[in-house]
């Protein structure tokens, strides 16, 4: 690899990338190196021009594009009254995917996780709260969390952070496995843990 420092370089790169398996490195960067210039030159510009124009919505943390309104929080045929908080933009499109939620969301950007460093300073709580206090139109709030000990801590605070303002909190029904990701929940499961929701 010494006399090989252009490979060098691309590896570090590609090493403090997350979630990419160290075993798929070297598939990775064997399929960039046969990948022709032109097709180089697009990827490349594609993740310039997503970095450029993609931000947060400052209302639900969704992405959006620059100077464009928000698909969700700006769209008419959306109902405000409800309010889905999902962990991430993931459980996000997979609740998408089912068709079955008319109502705008909140992404909090993670879950409370003390042994990740992970505290709800971290995350876009406040957001969320201020946005319920602010909006006397909001009526539900539903708890889309992973079914896992940190999915069950991150609802319980909000829970607790929303005590005492005028909205229902509901909660997924149970169809979800305990343990599951929402982001791999099949959508007829994920549809039925929505339509179905119960109080928390």
């Amino acid at each position: 690899m010494e006399q090989l420092p252009s490979l060098k370089q691309l590896f570090k790169y590609l090493q403090q990338m997350p979630y990419l398996a160290s075993k798929n490195l070297y598939r990775v960067v064997n399929h960039f190196l046969l990948m022709d210039d032109a097709k180089i030159d697009q990827f490349c510009a594609a993740i310039l021009t997503a970095k450029r124009n993609i931000l947060k919505c400052n209302k639900c943390f969704m992405w959006k594009e620059k100077n464009a309104e928000c698909v969700f929080c700006d769209s008419v045929k959306r109902d405000h009254t409800i309010i889905c908080v999902v962990e991430t933009w993931q459980e996000l499109l997979a609740i998408e995917k089912t068709g079955g939620y008319p109502g705008v969301y909140h992404v909090l950007g993670g879950s409370i996780s003390p042994l990740e460093g992970v505290g709800p300073e971290d995350l876009t709580f406040d957001g969320l709260i201020n946005r319920v206090k602010s909006d006397t139109n909001i009526k539900e709030i539903i708890l889309a969390m992973n079914q896992n000990p940190e999915g069950e801590a991150t609802s319980s605070y909000i829970s607790h952070k929303l005590n005492g303002l005028p909205v229902t909190i509901t909660c997924l029904a149970r169809g979800v496995q305990v343990g599951s990701s929402l982001e791999f929940v099949d959508r007829v499961t994920l549809y039925k843990a929505l339509s179905e929701r119960r109080p928390f």
